[in-house]
């Protein structure tokens, strides 16, 4: 009988000491190789999500040079406060050449548009269809940016006076006391 108890003694050792071992060593383990196999997939759908972000923010910064880009050449075709002299001499010079009399000249008090300012100046010229219908062709292709708005065109047969145009003319120039104020705030 002392055989049969050791036999099952060492029995109960050779299945106890495996079923010890999966409850207190292996399933431990495969806990925590599951948690670091799930911590693992976390942080590489983090990884995917910041290599996107990555991926938007270089194309935020090509879009933004773009947009740089595309404001220095639209501010290079705005005149200084000093240059809207020049530019309405220029259009004046330009609708004598295009046959049309010396226009007529109203300066307005310049006023702000965004971060440029305006100058209205209402025109009044007289001349052929032709000529005004070619001024405004050239006018439009003047470097500096200019809008038309306002307009009047009238006609008198018994002055002779095939076409009159009144109109504004707005001249956008950039304010220097405004550019150097932005300029000190960056």
């Amino acid at each position: 009988m002392n055989n049969g108890i050791r036999m099952l003694l060492v029995l109960l050792i050779l299945i106890g000491l495996p079923v010890a071992s999966y409850v207190l060593v292996f399933r431990p383990f495969n806990r925590e190789i599951e948690s670091d196999k799930s911590q693992i997939a976390h942080q590489e759908s983090l990884l995917v999500r910041l290599q996107e972000e990555t991926s938007r923010n270089d194309d935020l910064i090509r879009a933004n040079k773009d947009v740089e880009r595309t404001v220095r050449i639209i501010e290079a075709r705005l005149p200084s406060n000093k240059e809207v002299d020049a530019i309405v001499r220029q259009v004046s010079d330009l609708a004598v050449e295009c046959g049309l009399a010396p226009p007529g000249i109203k300066a307005s008090k310049p006023v702000p548009a965004a971060m440029y300012m305006e100058q209205p100046l209402e025109l009044e010229t007289q001349g052929t269809y032709v000529g005004f219908v070619t001024f405004l062709s050239r006018l439009e292709t003047l470097p500096r940016i200019t809008r038309i708005h306002d307009m009047k065109i009238t006609g008198n047969p018994k002055e002779n006076i095939e076409l009159k145009a009144e109109f504004t003319l707005s001249i956008y120039f950039q304010d220097e006391k405004r550019v150097a104020t932005t300029e000190a705030h960056k």
